[in-house]
């Protein structure tokens, strides 16, 4: 098995630990996310690395990804340093690790420095724009300046999206890097990617408004398009998945 690892300059130290993680990975820390993709919070000295296994591909992706194409886990990692590079927060990259065997592409791995939230997008199931005005604005704005700054993220879904809060301030940080988007952003580009987004009508008019002030863009028109955007995925979405809704 061959192994390439590309590590953070500032977090060479831990080159070590990044280097048997394919043999140790399963073993240690607490498990956050248990699907397709595992990721594990595990302490390292005076740390808290966010570890994500990506699932090994079939076996013609394999191929793919050794000879032609980049991994999730080296674009999540080079993403996170675009980011941070343009001033979009996203917990510090650490590292990624790829496994090859002969021709064929296996496991990869990305670290990242595991942060502590007082919040994300998921919790706005419950649809209601009341008394969340101050957060919906600034996550409005932050979306706008993400934009300006041509980066898109591909899956702006609610579980992707955490919030830091300093006083009345609120700081967004994004996650799930591997889709990303670099390049001019339009009006149309911008309020479909709301679309993903948990929150009754209300909720969604008032961020794509806050949206379209923030990039002088026609308000009446931003909204139309983010809530034609909105509900077309969430009626795709609840036919396939009868049991989940935009809100409850």
């Amino acid at each position: 098995m061959k192994t390439k690892i590309v590590i953070n300059a500032k977090y060479q130290h831990l080159k070590e630990f990044i280097g048997k993680l394919p043999v140790n990975f399963h073993t240690q820390g607490e498990v956050l996310f248990g699907g397709r993709n595992i990721i594990r919070d595990i302490p390292v000295g005076d740390l808290r690395l966010n570890v994500k296994a990506f699932k090994v591909p079939n076996i013609i992706n394999q191929f793919v990804y050794d000879n032609f194409r980049i991994s999730k886990a080296r674009r999540s990692f080079e993403y996170a340093n675009l980011l941070l590079e343009k001033g979009i927060n996203t917990p510090d990259p650490v590292a990624f690790l790829e496994c090859k065997q002969g021709f064929l592409f296996k496991q990869s791995y990305y670290i990242s420095i595991q942060e502590n939230f007082d919040g994300l997008m998921r919790e706005f199931n419950t649809g209601e724009l009341a008394g969340r005005e101050d957060l919906l604005s600034q996550f409005a704005k932050f979306t706008a300046d993400m934009h300006q700054k041509e980066v898109l993220h591909l899956d702006y879904s609610p579980g992707n999206i955490l919030y830091k809060k300093e006083g009345q301030s609120f700081h967004f940080y994004l996650v799930d890097l591997n889709r990303m988007y670099f390049g001019n952003i339009s009006m149309d580009l911008g309020c479909r990617s709301f679309r993903r987004l948990w929150g009754n009508e209300e909720m969604i008019r008032f961020i794509a408004s806050e949206y379209a002030k923030a990039r002088n863009f026609d308000q009446d028109k931003c909204i139309e398009l983010t809530l034609l955007y909105h509900r077309k995925f969430w009626e795709y979405f609840t036919k396939k998945h009868p049991d989940k809704k935009a809100y409850t």
